[in-house]
């Protein structure tokens, strides 16, 4: 009798040790807690246009991921698609993230509110618009005036073009030149070639040159003097003193505030989510909670992680990577064994979150660009590094800060890049830029890069504290 209860209660203790050990096991590979202490997660975007090839791509990875990414631009105007899509994410075990570059509020929130409450803490958040900062440099962006209702253009080279509700355009050149189309309203006759208007080009020098060969020399200089007697276009400077984005500090202002409405609405329902590739500290001023820096364009890892991990310390923010393109030729994505390594370095400087950018550019590829090896490697990431208690989360602390000029928004990406996508270099540019590769050069990863603003305080346990010349 003695012995069968002596059985029964190993038994019994096997029973519940294994028991252990499987919850935990299930507890680490849905949440993946690091050192026993913080979540990360790990994943691979979606950006493809079918709802089969995204469960296919889920059954691919869930064993060794804990998150999804949709960032279908096509799925993301499909909702039915959104919810079946997340609905298999979760139910594989796997938080969900989709992706939205635009949103009808009333719509939305429904949607948003009916999402929550069936997906719960399983819905990471909302991840809204794509490379704002990117854009602001590269791109164009259009803003508005509130106002006026003049309507702003910041062109993909750096110029300015404001169309007026009345039909005047002012563009202004980053070189310089200012370009006037007036309506044929604002002229007091009518001349042959301006049944429309006239166009009208003001050099720094004071000249200005009618852009239209079919005018007679004599309608060209009373079309001249008459511009001159207009009193909001007549010359240079008062075209330039009505150009909007006159410094760094206005164009700061602008971009902070341009989208604030909706990424207000959403970080009162959730948690927002970007990825970028530069000017992070800005874009967490915007609102968004946490940015994905995007590696692997040939940048500088050190840079971006020192500019996003910065950011987000002082601003009191979430950030992580997405690993994105090498090349933009086959094979896009750079190999694999170089993609753990990235992921390895961010996880050891504290990163949160860690995904692959698959985009379905080869039909014959059913897995997007991701090949065999990018598997391998987010695979090893999570068995050999996520799970590895000697390989610790965040071993990589920063001891030193650059401290750039307040709404200085400089690419940083080469000496001769724009700031604000708007302004050529400058005077401080060139210095920067050598304090910046001394600083990386000296302090590597462990050197964190902000921005001064008075209104955010700097931790002091920064070790080392370099200014860069202020504005």
């Amino acid at each position: 009798m003695r012995r069968a209860i002596i059985i029964s209660v190993i038994f019994i203790i096997i029973i519940l040790i294994i028991s252990v050990l499987f919850i935990k096991d299930s507890f680490v590979k849905n949440d993946s807690f690091v050192n026993g202490t913080e979540t990360v997660y790990v994943g691979v975007t979606y950006c493809g246009n079918s709802v089969k090839d995204g469960k296919a791509l889920i059954d691919k990875v869930k064993h060794y991921t804990n998150l999804f990414v949709l960032q279908s631009g096509t799925l993301q105007r499909d909702l039915e698609s959104v919810n079946e899509l997340g609905d298999y994410a979760i139910s594989s075990g796997l938080y969900f993230l989709p992706y939205f570059g635009y949103y009808m509020e009333e719509q939305f929130s429904i949607w948003l509110e009916a999402a929550k409450q069936k997906w719960g803490e399983k819905l990471l958040g909302i991840y809204y618009s794509d490379e704002p900062g990117g854009k602001m440099l590269d791109d164009y962006v259009e803003f508005k005036n509130t106002q006026t209702g003049d309507s702003i253009m910041k062109t993909t080279y750096g110029d300015i073009v404001v169309e007026k509700s009345d039909g005047v355009v002012i563009h202004y050149e980053i070189g310089g030149l200012i370009h006037l189309f007036l309506p044929v309203s604002y002229m007091n006759f009518n001349i042959i070639g301006t049944e429309k208007g006239v166009y009208v080009t003001f050099y720094p020098n004071g000249s200005i040159k009618i852009d239209d060969s079919e005018i007679s020399s004599m309608d060209m200089q009373a079309i001249v003097n008459e511009i001159e007697n207009l009193s909001d276009y007549g010359t240079y400077e008062q075209l330039l003193e009505l150009r909007p984005f006159k410094d760094v500090h206005e164009v700061a202002d602008q971009f902070i505030t341009r989208d604030q409405h909706n990424i207000d609405y959403l970080n009162n329902s959730t948690t927002v989510f970007t990825s970028d590739y530069a000017l992070y500290w800005f874009d967490y001023l915007a609102g968004y909670d946490v940015i994905l820096a995007q590696i692997g364009w040939n940048h500088t890892l050190n840079q971006d992680i020192s500019l996003v991990r910065g950011a987000s310390r002082v601003q009191n923010k979430e950030w992580g990577i997405v690993i994105t393109w090498k090349f933009t030729f086959p094979p896009y994505l750079d190999t694999g064994s170089e993609i753990l390594n990235q992921m390895r370095t961010a996880y050891e400087c504290g990163a949160k979150y860690f995904v692959l950018f698959n985009y379905y550019k080869d039909a014959d590829n059913p897995y997007g660009t991701l090949k065999e090896e990018h598997f391998q490697a987010l695979e090893y990431f999570w068995s050999n590094i996520i799970k590895n208690s000697q390989v610790v989360h965040g071993s990589i602390k920063a001891d030193t800060v650059l401290i750039l000029p307040k709404n200085y928004g400089w690419g940083m990406r080469w000496p001769e890049d724009k700031i604000w996508g708007i302004f050529k270099p400058d005077e401080m540019t060139q210095s920067i830029w050598n304090t910046l590769i001394t600083t990386l050069k000296e302090h590597g990863l462990k050197t964190d890069i902000i921005y001064e603003d008075e209104r955010l305080i700097t931790p002091q346990n920064y070790k080392h504290i370099y200014y860069c010349n202020k504005n």
